[in-house]
């Protein structure tokens, strides 16, 4: 998986320019389904991350950009990882993709590009 641009509102994967937040599952890559996380919005300001989506476990490190920050990531997001003893690496989508770039095995991410 090659990693070609990142800017704010868009990543550029494999020669592919996605406009929305990307899941990598795998080595495939997929849209963010957020609808599932929509119902805790209010509460975070932003639509965060919560285990009622399809997060990718399967794996053993789960990298979460988060935009410049601005993406929450649920306490039990962490909690769940912590069961699947599934190390989660939660930093901003610049540093994400650097840390993809340098070493991607056993890696699934959920990258945050709208803000």
């Amino acid at each position: 998986m090659h990693f070609d641009a990142f800017s704010f509102g868009y990543v550029r994967i494999d020669g592919v320019t996605y406009r929305h937040d990307v899941v990598i599952d795998g080595g495939q890559v997929r849209k963010r389904k957020k609808k599932p996380s929509k119902a805790f919005r209010e509460t975070f300001g932003h639509t965060p991350v919560s285990i009622a989506e399809a997060i990718p476990w399967n794996c053993q490190r789960l990298v979460i950009g988060t935009g410049t920050g601005a993406l929450p990531v649920m306490e039990e997001v962490e909690e769940e990882a912590e069961r699947r003893k599934v190390k989660l690496v939660i930093v901003p989508t610049e540093e994400a993709i650097a840390r993809l770039k340098k070493d991607a095995k056993g890696t699934n991410a959920i990258l945050h590009v709208t803000c």
